[in-house]
């Protein structure tokens, strides 16, 4: 399971996060794809990149599968488990950009700088059921994709491509983002705001402190309950300004939703827990990360590599 959240510094600057939730990792590290790196698509052949890309992920075949990547033009594109819902073409389609499920996340921010370009894009994108080989099955996801002004989330079920405007600025897992985007209506309730004392009767009743009128907010691990948890983090947060200040704002948001080892079991009798999580600023084009084991956040700036090579760039850190 996962938790993915996007916002915004008020001046057109993206921070776009995520939890990746599971019982193991897979070897991950943070990969730069540089802009002469030839993209060799599994249906559209080699693609050219426009601009250089940064996020976590595994190689494999000299292609990086990115759980979650960013561009230097400041879009971000994160994949969350999404089973029992996705259902990718069986073949490609013909008159679609046919694109495999691994390399969705890089076509997109390979290729575009904003939502509003890949949601024309989307129009004539096919997602196709072929796996990079047989060590790797395809991975059934739905995507959180975000810009400075804005995000999107799309899925890919039985019903084809349905792409859902996000003004909460948050994903999880399934059941769908529209049901997701109901399910709020159950909670408007909740509100940040000290409550007044009441009287009942001669009895006047004073409030225990800060936090009673959010009295329902739901605090188990399960996907809905993550949503409704983390949309209203998010979308009560102060305004920030200061780098500092956001990247502060995006862990502190992605721990109120991140899962602690022994707590929730998963059908293979492992324990699902927060192997890392990441974050990424626009305004410095910097990708940031912590784990499990270590809390300390590390940064990795894209200036401080060589943006205009053909390499893979796999950047280890054992620290």
């Amino acid at each position: 399971m996962c938790t993915g959240i996007r916002f915004d510094d008020n001046n057109g600057n993206m921070y776009f996060g995520r939890n990746l939730d599971w019982s193991t990792g897979y070897g991950q590290k943070v990969v730069i794809t540089p802009k002469n790196y030839r993209f060799r698509s599994a249906f559209l052949g080699d693609l050219a990149m426009k601009y250089p890309v940064i996020g976590m992920a595994i190689i494999e075949e000299n292609t990086p599968l990115y759980f979650d990547c960013m561009n230097d033009a400041g879009l971000g594109v994160a994949g969350l488990n999404f089973p029992g819902y996705t259902h990718y073409e069986t073949g490609p389609i013909d008159g679609k950009f046919n694109v495999s499920a691994y390399e969705f996340p890089l076509f997109l921010t390979a290729n575009f700088k904003t939502v509003d370009e890949v949601e024309k894009i989307l129009t004539n994108v096919a997602i196709v059921d072929k796996p990079i080989n047989e060590k790797f099955p395809t991975s059934m996801l739905h995507w959180l994709i975000g810009d400075g002004k804005r995000s999107i989330v799309v899925e890919y079920t039985k019903d084809g491509m349905r792409v859902h405007d996000n003004d909460v600025d948050v994903l999880t897992n399934q059941p769908t983002f529209d049901w997701h985007k109901e399910n709020l209506r159950n909670y408007m309730n909740l509100e940040n705001s000290m409550p007044e004392k009441v009287t009942w009767g001669s009895s006047d009743i004073q409030p225990f402190g800060s936090g009673s009128m959010m009295r329902g907010l739901p605090g188990d691990y399960s996907s809905p309950s993550r949503f409704i948890r983390v949309a209203y983090t998010n979308t009560h947060y102060p305004t920030k300004t200061t780098e500092a200040e956001n990247v502060c704002r995006l862990f502190h948001t992605l721990a109120s939703v991140a899962m602690v080892d022994g707590a929730a079991k998963m059908a293979d009798g492992q324990f699902e827990k927060t192997i890392y999580t990441s974050g990424f600023s626009a305004a410095t084009n910097t990708y940031y990360y912590n784990t499990y084991e270590n809390f300390t956040i590390r940064a990795v700036s894209m200036s401080d590599y060589d943006l205009d090579g053909s390499d893979l760039i796999g950047i280890t850190d054992n620290r």
